[in-house]
């Protein structure tokens, strides 16, 4: 079973239920089934094969669901790729993905035609928006989307597609080096959508509100593909809004949210958010870094709902750990092993360690990348007998409960001491005139290192009472030497606070 099968089913069973929604408008899944086997028929009769890549340069859109379901019925790969990416950063993917063709804006054509010349293998660019027909730029062909959905009398050749070939390419951030891009399999993502649907006990009933980006593997498992191979409905939002989010969320009677620590952050500040607009909702679903757990419980506490933190990377497609909804939560921990998958504690030389003891994360299961694209050293270095090595640092519970401690590569040693961001960040976090938090090391000339901090804060504060309130929660060694007062935390577009651009600001 893959995802486009699975969705067949799906529209056999559910044909004249909402299957998503999109600025009010509501399309089944009869309707969506029939978009995406036009889209698959269409990107087959253009000349995209079997294996070909395929870009998907789409905010949160109908087109983006259609073209991601299209492409995979069509037996392509799918390269997802950040609209707002500059264009030396498109142009890297494109070029390293190997991509035959793009799903793209309107409002990138300039740019296609501006990088025509160094697109040589692309040959077919579609559109979003109100163009005619088809045309040229150099050698690529340009069509609209709304014309890959048309011509009933073309259909989609008999393609066989086996559950260990390449369905996605995810490429990483690249927080040291250039993006590595993370082959996932059909088996790696439908069994991730399944068995995090199942842990979670996603169902039809079930209404998800999709803010978080599509392109990106947390929102494509959690918030797209588990609920619809559920039969459940997905409200689409261009982009995140609390008002949006509140919004929708009483309308629809939306019962899942899954969002990042920062969206939880600007919900709970959020004026006019009230509990009454969450009355419906059964869980809310944190990933993508660590939740704060003052945040966590003022949140809960607030909007009378459940946050289920859980763990995912994007070689992992990407879920590994949840907390489990049949016994109590745990803050601060990033959950339990989800069905199928395994988590265990190792040391430097990949030996399990004892429970309490911090180490590195490693996982294994059928959602575990097939390697890196073109990249076989780092995949020899990430993936060891079966196991992913995560690069994360956790510690394990006497109850199976995982703990993230840090990223290896964000701790702090201080004259030989280990400080973990997470652990000073937890404490900025609980004092009250404190909005958010990120911590970093500096260079000390008699430790090695020193912890440095940023905050922002809902009016002024002073150093001293920030680094006198850590010092009642901190030994000596942890507590920052300097606090950097600032208006707002850079972040990605998943919302995830980006410690690297901290330490060029202090060029470190």
């Amino acid at each position: 079973m893959n995802l486009s099968q699975q969705l067949t089913e799906t529209a056999a069973t559910y044909p004249e239920k909402q299957a998503y929604i999109y600025q009010d408008n509501a399309v089944s899944y009869k309707e969506f089934e029939h978009k995406v086997s036009m889209f698959a028929a269409n990107l087959s009769a253009e000349g995209v094969k079997k294996d070909d890549h395929v870009a998907l340069i789409l905010g949160n859109s109908p087109e983006f669901l259609i073209s991601y379901y299209g492409a995979l019925r069509a037996g392509a790969v799918i390269i997802p790729i950040n609209p707002i990416y500059t264009p030396d950063e498109i142009g890297y993917l494109l070029h390293n993905g190997d991509v035959k063709a793009i799903v793209t804006l309107e409002q990138a054509l300039p740019l296609v035609e501006k990088m025509a010349d160094q697109l040589s293998g692309v040959g077919l660019v579609v559109y979003t928006g109100e163009g005619i027909g088809s045309k040229m730029i150099s050698n690529i062909k340009l069509k609209t989307f709304t014309s890959m959905l048309g011509d009933q009398d073309k259909s989609l050749p008999e393609i066989t597609i086996n559950e260990d070939d390449l369905a996605v390419i995810l490429y990483t951030s690249g927080t040291t080096g250039k993006p590595k891009g993370a082959m996932l399999t059909h088996r790696n993502i439908f069994s991730n959508a399944s068995d995090t649907g199942s842990y979670l006990q996603i169902s039809s009933q079930d209404v998800v509100i999709t803010a978080l980006p599509m392109f990106h593997v947390f929102c494509m498992t959690v918030s797209m593909n588990a609920p619809l191979i559920s039969g459940g409905t997905i409200v689409i939002l261009p982009k995140f809004s609390p008002q949006e989010v509140f919004r929708v969320a009483e309308k629809y009677k939306a019962t899942i949210f899954a969002g990042v620590p920062t969206m939880y952050n600007f919900l709970y500040q959020y004026p006019e958010g009230r509990a009454e607009y969450f009355q419906h909702m059964r869980i809310c679903i944190s990933g993508g870094s660590s939740l704060p757990v003052a945040l966590l419980h003022r949140f809960e506490e607030k909007f009378n709902v459940r946050i289920s933190e859980g763990y995912g990377l994007s070689e992992a497609a990407p879920v590994t750990c949840f907390n489990p909804l049949d016994r109590p939560r745990k803050a601060g921990s990033i959950g339990r092993n989800i069905t199928n998958v395994e988590n265990k504690v190792v040391d430097e030389l990949g030996q399990e360690l004892s429970v309490g003891m911090v180490g590195e994360l490693a996982v294994k299961g059928p959602n575990v990348m097939k390697g890196y694209y073109k990249m076989p050293e780092d995949t020899a270095v990430t993936l060891k007998e079966g196991w992913l090595f995560t690069g994360d640092l956790a510690r394990m519970d006497e109850e199976g409960y995982f703990y993230i401690v840090d990223r290896k590569k964000d701790m702090v040693i201080v004259g030989g001491y280990n400080v973990y961001p997470r652990e000073v960040e937890e404490v900025l976090y609980k004092h009250p005139e404190i909005v958010e938090a990120a911590v970093v090391g500096i260079p000390d000339p008699n430790f090695g290192e020193a912890v440095q901090a940023f905050v922002v804060t809902k009016q002024k504060i002073s150093e001293e009472e920030v680094m006198s309130f850590c010092k009642e929660h901190l030994a000596k060694y942890k507590c920052p030497t300097t606090i950097e007062f600032i208006e707002e935390l850079p972040k990605n577009t998943t919302g995830k606070i980006l410690r690297k651009a901290l330490r060029k600001q202090i060029n470190v």
